[in-house]
């Protein structure tokens, strides 16, 4: 006996019927014009890696991702980037990289625009079809500085000037005398030295780590009061020279046991761990290398290579030079010093040496003057240098200048007389911006308490800022900053 079918069952049969049909319909217009005409929405960006993003120095490349191949050619003829952006193209499958050929300037924000360009392949169009037109933005980190201030309320004192806003923050209270600081890669805090104002002549003998937070890049409106953590004491150990990792999650610290003086070395403080001693060898001079995984260190009569690990093996020893000035960005090369004292004709001289990972060693200048510091340019092509001539007129005086290294031809060009200067070190603009450098003025007969001092203890009475601006490779002009402080240094 045959089953009436209830108007449900017929409802429901039609329903198969007609996605039956579709689907008949979809496979077949697939077969014809491939799998993106299923769902046609036509060549697009699908991703753009820097969208609405903030980047920094650091951020060499962004990269667009396409949902179909795309005509090269013509992708790369319509991308505009506004503000321009100088950069090369690269490409793997839907994927195009753009690699800046310098940093990206800080304080702008950026369009990136992509019209007319067409894909690769289309059914039944030889042209290709033309993308659907994209619009990025992203913006770069605030243009900013820190220094320790010299004068008045701000004596002592660790402050941050944002050169895109335009606005100046104390980061430390008064009762603090700041004597060295690191801002860490994002710039959201800086890690310094400082001692209680109490301590008086005994500051240098007492001084603890600290980070506090500058609120930089964090779009706090308005921003948050800056918040200090203590890092390090001093109640077992004094804390002398540190430096911290690339990554900011290292610190090496030069400490003495304060019952006995022998127990000297490094230490390495890690977040959330115990500090612990690098070795129980006594250390000179040191630098973290951009690996943030290994330390150069000034040992006996060269520079030992150390793993930033407790107790592990040196991995290289480099017999010939007695410091490391400074490492390039990326890691690959450093800049040495070698004091001559193998070589009798080169006796009471210093050469500069421009090292590398491939095993190049090339001697940039000779001088009888001191090599104060030393910085690379953001894109690597030369050095700029603190460097002094002796001069021998009945007595000797050393005249420090800046001079620009071209590392290529190892070309030296004195850029600017830098008389009574005395402690400077230069700090360069992540985007290639300018260079700043202080001149102080010291004096050994002050007893204000209140007063920073230098690495010898004297006590700093004034202290000036400047800025040299310069491009790729050219100087443009000098200028005095209508601030008053010293040892500046750009956040990254």
């Amino acid at each position: 006996m045959k089953r009436l079918l209830e108007p449900i069952d017929k409802i429901a049969i039609a329903v198969i019927l007609a996605f039956s049909i579709a689907i008949g319909l979809l496979v077949w217009g697939g077969e014809a014009c491939g799998t993106d005409c299923i769902f046609h929405t036509g060549p697009q960006v699908s991703n753009f890696s820097w969208q609405n993003k903030l980047v920094g120095g650091q951020d060499r490349a962004f990269i667009l991702t396409f949902n179909r191949p795309m005509d090269r050619d013509s992708v790369e003829k319509n991308l505009v980037i506004n503000p321009s952006l100088p950069g090369k193209f690269s490409w793997s499958g839907r994927r195009v990289a753009y690699t800046l050929t310098t940093p990206v300037p800080y304080g702008k924000t950026y369009q990136v625009e992509l019209e007319g360009a067409k894909e690769k392949f289309a059914a039944g169009n030889d042209e290709g079809e033309e993308m659907q037109p994209f619009v990025g933005e992203f913006r770069s980190r605030d243009r900013a500085f820190a220094y320790i201030g010299s004068q008045g309320e701000e004596k002592g004192r660790l402050i941050l000037y944002n050169w895109s806003k335009e606005t100046k923050t104390l980061l430390t209270p008064d009762n603090l005398v700041v004597f060295e600081f690191k801002p860490y890669p994002q710039s959201d805090k800086i890690l310094f030295s400082a001692a209680e104002k109490s301590s008086g002549d005994n500051a240098l003998l007492q001084l603890q780590l600290y980070t506090v937070t500058t609120g930089l890049n964090q779009n706090n409106d308005p921003p948050k009061t800056p918040e200090i953590k203590l890092v390090l004491d001093n109640n077992q150990y004094q804390n002398n020279k540190f430096d911290l990792s690339q990554d900011g999650k290292i610190i090496a610290v030069q400490r003495v046991n304060r019952q006995n003086p022998a127990d000297f070395g490094l230490w390495i403080v890690e977040e959330n761990k115990q500090p612990q001693p690098l070795g129980d060898s006594p250390s000179g001079d040191f630098l973290i290398a951009p690996d943030s995984k290994t330390i150069a260190v000034a040992q006996g009569e060269g520079i030992a290579l150390l793993p930033l690990q407790p107790d592990a093996e040196p991995l290289d020893f480099l017999s010939q030079f007695g410091r490391v000035v400074t490492f390039s960005p990326n890691g690959i090369s450093a800049i040495m010093v070698n004091f001559n004292k193998d070589n009798p004709n080169l006796r009471y001289t210093r050469s500069l040496f421009y090292v590398n990972s491939l095993g190049v060693e090339k001697e940039l200048v000779n001088l009888e003057g001191s090599i104060l510091d030393c910085k690379f340019h953001p894109n690597t092509t030369h050095l700029y240098c603190l460097l002094t001539k002796l001069e021998k007129n009945g007595e000797y005086k050393e005249k420090p200048y800046l001079a620009q290294i071209d590392l290529q031809t190892a070309q030296v060009l004195p850029v600017l007389a830098l008389p009574e200067y005395q402690d400077s070190k230069i700090s360069i603009a992540p985007d290639g911006l300018g260079i700043l450098f202080d001149q102080i003025l010291t004096t050994d007969s002050v007893s204000e308490v209140s007063l920073p001092k230098n690495n010898s203890g004297e006590a700093i009475i004034d202290s000036r800022l400047w800025l040299l601006v310069t491009s790729s490779s050219e100087i443009h002009h000098v200028e005095q900053l209508p601030l008053v402080g010293l040892y500046p240094q750009w956040m990254p």
